[in-house]
């Protein structure tokens, strides 16, 4: 589905990424580990295309979209979302929803609200709250409800984990699994938490230093015995 051969980008003339290549295939759920530092928010907005692209070539279902802006991206059905800034805060949940749909006509959008609702009812009961008072999980729910209403074909999150406490944590990380089983979206995810995603992901690329460390299966690399040396970049394998 996605395709990145020979990627050289970062951002002005500080280069992050090096010689990367990077490949998902439809409905699969791939996870990007690594150290802080190793690139790895920087290859999801390389391939939505907010980095400086060196050299390289991006494919998106076998179109080469490496010269296109982000939004020309997005209405291809790529969807990214950031760590922070994924909602309009000062907007309550019905209309950041609204807002998400405004290009549909409005039979369309209310059931298209009523379906991502129903995947994460606790939303309902702060449907007129401002995104700005809810909490940190509440706001990814929100913001991966507000990706959904355009139903991509591939969703990109960076860290939606992150300052969420372990059981939330692995709610919504269960939410953001269950997305492709139930709408057969492509699921790209960063996150610090390597053994929970690697447990729920298909394939794993591990990056260190802006290259790659290793491009394989999920649960293979868990179980590797030289897992830690192999995250921190000691050993490759």
């Amino acid at each position: 589905m996605i395709k990145a051969k020979g990627i050289n980008a970062g951002y002005g003339r500080a280069q992050v990424l090096f010689n990367f290549d990077f490949e998902v295939s439809e409905r699969e759920k791939v996870a990007i580990i690594g150290p802080n530092g190793s690139g790895k928010s920087t290859l999801l907005k390389t391939l939505m295309g907010l980095t400086t692209l060196y050299s390289g070539v991006v494919e998106f279902d076998g179109k080469d979209i490496s010269k296109l802006e982000p939004y020309e991206r997005a209405n291809l059905g790529l969807a990214y979302l950031p760590q922070v800034g994924s909602t309009f805060e000062d907007l309550t949940i019905t209309e950041n929803l609204r807002m998400a749909g405004y290009t549909m006509n409005k039979v369309d959008r209310s059931e298209r609200m009523e379906e991502v609702l129903d995947i994460f009812p606790i939303l309902k009961n702060y449907v007129n709250e401002k995104s700005k008072v809810l909490s940190g999980g509440m706001r990814q729910m929100l913001a991966t409800s507000i990706a959904l209403m355009r139903r991509p074909k591939l969703m990109m999150f960076d860290e939606p984990t992150a300052n969420l406490a372990p059981n939330l944590a692995e709610e919504v990380l269960d939410k953001l699994i269950g997305i492709e089983e139930q709408f057969g979206i492509t699921i790209i995810l960063v996150e610090q938490n390597a053994t929970m995603v690697l447990e729920a992901c298909d394939k794993a690329y591990l990056l260190v230093n802006g290259r790659v460390n290793y491009a394989d299966d999920a649960r293979e690399l868990l179980d590797n015995p030289r897992f830690g040396q192999i995250f921190l970049g000691i050993e490759t394998v």
